[in-house]
C-alpha cells in the first residue's frame, strides 16, 4: 500500500485528491496539512512515501517545507511531488534542487497523478517529456555557469551518455532505444550513475546534467 500525504492550502483541492488515491486498491491517503509546517510534522509523525505538495501556501511555503522533509536526516524514503497551479512556475526548477521527486500542474490528468505517485515510489522521478522540458530549460538557462559535479570523473563515457540523455527528460525506454540495448540495461546505467554521484533520485541526477553542463537548455529543441 503506497501511503500518501496531502498538503494544500485550499481544502476542496485536498478533497478531490483524497477522493481519487483512496478509490484505488494500493493507494491510502494517511494525512492532510493546510501548510509546510504541519506538512513537516505529519511526514515525521506518518512516514508517508509520497507527499503532494503545494508550492504556495501561508507560513512555510512548499519550497522550504521541501527542504526540511529531504534534507540530512530525513527519512530518505518519503518522496516529494510539488503541485503548481502554472506551468511556468519561477519556483519549480529550485524545488527539485531542493529535494522534490517532480512536479505536476493542478490541472492535470487524474491518470498521470496516479502514474506519478506509483512512479515515484519506484525510485522515478516525474520529469514527463513536456512540461517538464520547458521548465527545467527555462530555470537552467537562467542558473550560474556550468561548473563540474563532484564525482563526474568516476562515470564511464556510457554513465555520462545516459545521464545527458536522463537531463534531456528521457525515459529509461527511449534512452533505451536511443542505444540500441534494452530498458532493463538502461536502467541499469541510470542507477549506476545515481549512485556513483550520490544523487538521491531521478530528479536531482537531471539538476546534476545541468548543473555539470552535460545537457544544455538549447539541445532540448
Amino acid at each position: 500500500m503506497i501511503r500518501v500525504l496531502l498538503a494544500d492550502d485550499q481544502l476542496l483541492v485536498r478533497a478531490g485528491f483524497r477522493a481519487l488515491l483512496d478509490a484505488q486498491p494500493d493507494i491510502e491517503v494517511v494525512g492532510e496539512a493546510a501548510d509546510g509546517d504541519e506538512a513537516v510534522r505529519l511526514v515525521r509523525a506518518l512516514l508517508p512515501d509520497v507527499v503532494l505538495m503545494d508550492i504556495r501556501m501561508p507560513g512555510l511555503d512548499g519550497l522550504a517545507a521541501t527542504r526540511a522533509i529531504t534534507g540530512d536526516g530525513a527519512p530518505t524514503a518519503v518522496r516529494v511531488v510539488m503541485l503548481t497551479t502554472f506551468e511556468l512556475d519561477e519556483y519549480v526548477f529550485e524545488a527539485i534542487r531542493s529535494g522534490a521527486s517532480g512536479f505536476l500542474v493542478k490541472d492535470t490528468e487524474p491518470e498521470e497523478l496516479l502514474r506519478a505517485v506509483r512512479a515515484v515510489v519506484d525510485g522515478d522521478a516525474l520529469l514527463s517529456p513536456g512540461v517538464t522540458r520547458r521548465l527545467i530549460a527555462e530555470f537552467a538557462a537562467r542558473s550560474k555557469q556550468p561548473a563540474t559535479a563532484a564525482g563526474l570523473e568516476r562515470l564511464t563515457d556510457r554513465e555520462r551518455e545516459v545521464m545527458a540523455l536522463v537531463g534531456m527528460g528521457l525515459s529509461n525506454e527511449e534512452i533505451a532505444r536511443r542505444l540500441v540495448v534494452s530498458p532493463l540495461t538502461a536502467k541499469t546505467h541510470v542507477s549506476r550513475t545515481m549512485v556513483k554521484l550520490g544523487a538521491r533520485d531521478r530528479a536531482q541526477l537531471v539538476v546534476l546534467a545541468y548543473e555539470s553542463g552535460l545537457v544544455r537548455p538549447g539541445w532540448l529543441g
